[in-house]
C-alpha cells in the first residue's frame, strides 16, 4: 500500500483509535501473545489491502469499521476458569456486533460483517455482503500467519 492509504486509514479509524474500550483490545490476547488490538489492526489492514488490490467497489469507512471491529468483545477467553468461554469461537462474533452498535452505532450492514466474520465455523451466519466476505477472508489469513508464526 502507498503512503496515501495509510493515511486514508488512520483518518477514517481515528475516533475508533481514541476510544478507551478499543485501547481495552490491547489488554486480551487473540493468537499467542498477539493481541486482539493487534490482530484487529492487521484484519483491517488486510481487508483494505484486498478491496484495493480487486478495485472492490466498497464503502471504505464502513470496511474499515468493520474489520477494525470484527474481534469487539473485550474479555480474555483463554484465561476464564469457568468454562463459559468454551465456545467462544461461536459466540464472539454476536458480543463483537453488539459492542461495535452499542458503542459507536455502526449500521446494521456493519454489525452483519462482523457477526459472519467466523464462517463457515458459524456455519448459519454467511457473510452476504462484499464487505463481510472481505473481512472473513482477511480474518482467516492474518489468523493463520499469527498462529504459524509463533511455531
Amino acid at each position: 500500500m502507498r503512503a496515501e492509504d495509510y493515511d486514508f486509514i488512520e483518518k477514517e479509524i481515528s475516533l475508533l483509535e481514541s476510544d478507551p474500550s478499543v485501547q481495552e483490545m490491547r489488554r486480551f490476547y487473540q493468537h499467542g501473545k498477539v493481541s486482539t488490538y493487534v490482530h484487529a489492526r492487521r484484519v483491517m489492514l488486510k481487508s483494505y489491502a484486498i478491496c484495493k488490490f480487486f478495485h472492490a467497489k466498497v464503502d471504505y469507512h464502513d470496511l474499515l469499521y468493520a474489520a477494525f471491529l470484527h474481534d469487539f468483545y473485550l474479555y480474555d477467553w483463554h484465561h476464564v476458569g469457568d468454562g463459559s468461554h468454551r465456545l467462544h469461537g461461536f459466540r464472539h462474533p454476536k458480543i463483537a456486533a453488539e459492542n461495535a452498535v452499542a458503542r459507536f452505532g455502526v449500521s446494521s450492514m456493519v454489525a452483519k460483517a462482523i457477526r459472519t466474520h467466523m464462517w463457515p465455523l458459524t456455519l448459519v451466519h454467511i457473510p452476504t455482503s462484499r464487505i463481510g466476505w472481505v473481512i472473513c477472508i482477511a480474518d482467516k489469513l492474518v489468523s493463520i500467519q499469527e498462529v504459524l508464526s509463533r511455531k
